[in-house]
């Protein structure tokens, strides 16, 4: 009986987590659909990519989002202050992006130190399929 009430928890938890990531991904699915109508949907194979790219726009000592986010996304990373960074991969942080004002607030800064500017809706949504899928 208790396992029974551990895992109707845990997938109660789950489930209320999704709806935020889904609302989400919803949005920057409608924002790049109206920047190019020939988007097709996220790929978390371009949000791999994207994770492990260098950039030369940004912040010399954040050329990539592996800077201070892990290569593998399951492992905490390091900001170059030294501050941990919880694990980005929805299976090791499952409360990650349950909250679109957070999500939207360190897309916003990391963005501008990695990129030199905002990333577009489906360069987030090609982030975050990524980010799920781990």
């Amino acid at each position: 009986m208790l396992l029974l009430t551990a895992t109707l928890a845990l997938l109660l938890n789950t489930t209320a987590f999704a709806a935020p990531r889904d609302e989400l991904l919803a949005g920057y699915a409608a924002a790049a659909k109206t920047a190019d109508p020939a988007f097709a949907g996220f790929s978390a194979t371009r949000g791999e990519a994207f994770h492990r790219q260098s950039f030369a726009g940004g912040k010399a000592d954040t050329p990539a989002c592996t800077s201070c986010h892990a290569k593998d996304p399951r492992t905490s990373g390091q900001t170059p202050a030294g501050k941990a960074i919880d694990p980005v991969a929805l299976s090791a942080s499952p409360g990650r992006y349950a909250d679109p004002a957070k999500v939207e607030k360190w897309f916003k800064r990391n963005c501008k130190e990695v990129l030199g500017r905002q990333c577009t809706a489906q360069e987030k949504g090609d982030w975050l399929s990524f980010m799920i899928s781990q």
